[in-house]
């Protein structure tokens, strides 16, 4: 089901559990020792890939690519608590990450830090998925401790490597004076946002606020709200998934429908069949009570084209030399992983070469989207 399920990814073991009991069906796999649960949400046919990275950016982001390498998922998400830098947010809320900031970068220079950070903007396309869950769809959620419902909250959040619990201290007057517009602070989302960065997946961090990162955090706080936030955070990630596959469900079906990909004509009986139309291009025409389904050599005969494709722009001067010889190495790889394409596995790295290739190409129309097309198809290979 490449490219129909989505990975879900915690910290620590309250996150993880949050997680899993809104998952059935579970079964383990292994990618080079990290042990993934794969199921599905309850009540859904929404696959999940749930995984622990352990505390930290630098965890977070090795097993978040290992898990984008295995899984090639249509969306990640990594799930668990945060402490808010702001009183706009109550505990029990939850936080999605417009942007995600490695606010620890910087150089020493005399007596000051002079800043270097990294950002990560969140894709446009969940961002308003997101944001129509947070708005008109109902997703259950622990009270805060005023009694209301929970809400969500859009916004930078800042991902360090240090815990965050002091108003006073060096951390607290870099997030205060450079970073002021957060509204959470944690330790994963960073290395998280790096490896879809580099893999190819959209990442969302979602948060929920367990604490005021204000001095005021303590284990029997912890104890009492990491839970509760956990939860809220896992409530509205299982309602962002789902509506994320049922969205990309309706794309793809609208796209049949619509005759963007091919043009479809079916012809049950033995006599002939006429179309008339404006104009068909770049389209195909099948006869026949069925839809033939992709096959590997069709994909080989497709990666040969892109091919090339790929020699003309360089010819052109609209593809320089290193760019060229990159996207190269990423249509080998797909052409390795071709050999593999009746397991999962083997789809998995086919679309995760493509994916990085269209990274690589963006620029070029014409051939990025000639990428796209072969994405959808091997998303469909069965």
């Amino acid at each position: 089901m490449t490219g129909d399920q989505v990975v879900m990814l915690t910290a620590f073991n309250t996150e993880y559990q949050a997680v899993r009991r809104r998952l059935v069906d579970l079964r383990a796999e292994h990618e080079r020792g990290t042990r993934f649960e794969v199921g599905n949400l309850r009540g859904t046919q929404c696959r999940v890939a749930l995984g622990l990275t352990g505390k930290g950016n630098h965890a977070a982001g090795i097993l978040a690519e290992r898990a984008i390498r295995r899984y090639s998922p249509l969306v990640v998400l990594f799930v668990g608590v945060a402490g808010a830098l702001w009183d706009a947010t109550e505990l029990g809320d939850v936080v999605v990450g417009t942007h995600v900031y490695a606010y620890h970068g910087g150089t020493s220079e005399g007596d000051v830090l002079k800043a270097r950070p990294r950002v990560w903007e969140l894709d446009h396309g969940v961002a308003q998925i997101a944001a129509h869950v947070a708005r008109d769809v109902e997703w259950a959620g622990t009270p805060t401790p005023t009694g209301h419902a929970p809400r969500v909250h859009f916004g930078p959040i800042a991902a360090g490597e240090v815990v965050h619990n002091s108003l006073v201290s060096y951390e607290a007057r870099l997030l205060r004076d450079g970073y002021n517009d957060a509204l959470a602070v944690e330790m994963e989302g960073a290395g998280v946002a790096q490896a879809g960065h580099l893999g190819g997946s959209p990442v969302v961090v979602v948060r929920g606020i367990s604490d005021r990162a204000d001095g005021t955090k303590t284990s029997d706080a912890d104890r009492d709200w990491q839970p509760k936030a956990a939860a809220n955070a896992a409530a509205f990630a299982a309602r962002l998934a789902e509506q994320l596959i049922t969205e990309r469900e309706r794309s793809v079906s609208d796209d049949v429908t619509m005759g963007h990909a091919s043009a479809i004509a079916h012809n049950t009986s033995s006599g002939t069949v006429g179309i008339q139309a404006a104009h068909v291009a770049n389209s195909n025409v099948w006869m026949g009570a069925t839809l033939p389904s992709a096959a590997p050599a069709d994909l080989a005969i497709e990666l040969a084209a892109l091919r090339e494709q790929l020699a003309r722009e360089r010819s052109t001067g609209a593809l320089d030399e290193p760019t060229y010889h990159a996207a190269r190495v990423e249509l080998d790889h797909a052409d390795e992983a071709l050999m593999e394409a009746g397991t999962q596995e083997g789809r998995s790295r086919f679309v995760l070469a493509l994916k990085k290739l269209s990274g690589l190409t963006a620029d070029l129309n014409g051939l990025a989207s000639n990428i796209a097309g072969l994405i959808t198809t091997a998303n469909e290979l069965t």
